[in-house]
């Protein structure tokens, strides 16, 4: 059986979503849930699931780098198919990012490439947009700039809160967070030449779209 592992920085709501999808179609793994916030929820989950919860936080470390080695050989030791970001708040270093290249997944809360970053909600409201939505994508060195995969859009009401606007795209990504896991882990998808593959079709630069 492949196997997964997590990182998170806060409540874990997609981690939740990915081990339920183990517990029914997802025939992987999640062999560790690493956080570099050790009070994060996620990690409550992750024991309560029997998954092996461990954190490591950033303080100790001088530098980017040094603690990026050190989540490389704590991941590592778990020998991973595949490793998840799932709400994890760092930007990583080229060395990490190429180490796992081709074998990491990150889901980020917009449409790319529209709104990279943070606080991409608040942008598309502000902004006037109609519609906002979640991509998952892989990992590359360019922040939240590897190939997409799947996308999902949600509408903006007129009155919509931020709120209500980050629900809705929670919802989204906690379906087609554990539904491209799958595809990976099933072997139908690729990244080749910094291009996502499915059955060996070259996916448009905004993946496939799950209205």
């Amino acid at each position: 059986m492949k196997k997964i592992v997590v990182l998170i920085s806060g409540s874990g709501s997609n981690l939740h979503s990915l081990i339920e999808a183990t517990k029914q179609d997802l025939q992987a793994q999640i062999v560790a849930v690493i956080s570099n916030q050790p009070d994060a929820y996620g990690l409550v989950r992750a024991q309560q699931a029997e998954i092996p919860a461990l954190s490591l936080s950033a303080k100790p470390f001088a530098s980017r780098e040094e603690y990026d080695g050190a989540l490389m050989a704590l991941i590592d030791e778990y020998q991973p198919d595949l490793v998840v970001l799932a709400g994890f708040m760092r930007i990583l270093t080229a060395d990490l990012v190429k180490h796992y290249a081709g074998k990491m997944l990150n889901i980020h809360p917009s449409l790319l490439p529209k709104y990279p970053g943070l606080h991409t909600h608040s942008k598309a409201i502000k902004n006037g947009d109609i519609e906002h939505g979640t991509s998952v994508h892989f990992v590359t060195e360019e922040l939240d700039g590897g190939p997409v995969i799947l996308q999902a859009k949600v509408p903006i009401h007129a009155n919509d809160t931020e709120d209500e606007v980050i629900e809705r795209v929670k919802a989204q990504e906690h379906i087609i967070y554990p539904i491209v896991v799958q595809w990976f882990i099933s072997e139908r998808l690729v990244m080749s030449n910094n291009h996502a593959y499915l059955d060996g079709v070259c996916l448009a630069p905004q993946g496939y779209i799950n209205e």
